[in-house]
């Protein structure tokens, strides 16, 4: 029994290292808040997840996404100003497996717009450093099943573990100041969406399959994730980068 529950531990162990792997001088904000939404689909069982952060006006923002529909599912949650997202955030107190019933519960628009994407149940943690909230982690499950023990634990830590390094370990004087810090990264989010639609237009992909060829060649080249966004949308990336998720480097690096 020892055994097997080491061996289940790996997954997680692996996680938080790559997670923690993002932990160094000016690294790519939504890169990482991508990550953990993957790595919570991956080891949590559920359908899709998203991660939102705080803005200096004191909203929040969506930053990353395990798919496009979990991300236009927040930005839905955020117009609407009710969801559970919204809620972890607000109170700072985790949002636990709630099932979804289209027009009631305590979301009644959130909860007929997941259903209709197929999501049946959510569950949503604060991101948090120190006493400081800066966003909110959304969990969204094709079943109603709510997270075992053994899952909540494991979100949480994945939580915490972003959460720290999305404020790259400062020193941080109180929540003004850690979500001032945000700003950048919330500007990086706007010329990704902006690259996503340009790749999307050009190539005829969907915006899911234009943000995975961003990402892979980010990855593939040791770029920022912004950073590609940005010279693609400026026209110093070629557009032989966006017929496949690993092609050939920028015009200006031949």
């Amino acid at each position: 029994m020892e055994q097997m529950e080491r061996e289940q531990d790996v997954p997680v162990a692996r996680a938080l290292v790559d997670l923690a792997a993002t932990f160094v001088t000016d690294f790519d904000v939504v890169e990482l808040s991508t990550t953990l939404a993957s790595r919570c689909v991956e080891l949590l069982g559920i359908s899709a997840a998203a991660v939102m952060v705080a803005t200096e006006e004191g909203g929040l923002r969506v930053l990353g996404s395990s798919s496009e529909e979990a991300r236009v599912l927040e930005l839905f949650e955020l117009q609407s100003d009710e969801g559970p997202c919204l809620d972890a955030y607000r109170t700072a107190e985790p949002v636990v497996s709630v099932v979804l019933r289209a027009g009631s519960g305590p979301w009644p628009h959130f909860s007929a717009a997941a259903r209709s994407q197929g999501y049946r149940s959510v569950s949503a943690l604060p991101l948090r450093f120190r006493d400081a909230t800066i966003g909110g982690l959304t969990l969204l499950s094709a079943g109603e099943s709510p997270l075992s023990e053994h899952d909540a634990v494991v979100a949480t830590a994945l939580a915490h573990c972003a959460a720290i390094g999305i404020v790259q370990h400062r020193t941080v004087d109180g929540q003004q100041r850690t979500i001032a810090q945000l700003s950048s990264a919330l500007q990086s989010r706007i010329v990704i969406e902006q690259a996503k639609g340009m790749i999307a237009g050009r190539t005829g992909v969907d915006l899911s399959e234009a943000f995975e060829r961003l990402r892979g060649y980010a990855r593939d080249h040791g770029l920022r994730l912004s950073d590609v966004a940005r010279a693609a949308v400026e026209g110093t990336l070629g557009p032989e980068v966006w017929s496949s998720p690993r092609a050939r480097g920028p015009r200006d690096a031949s």
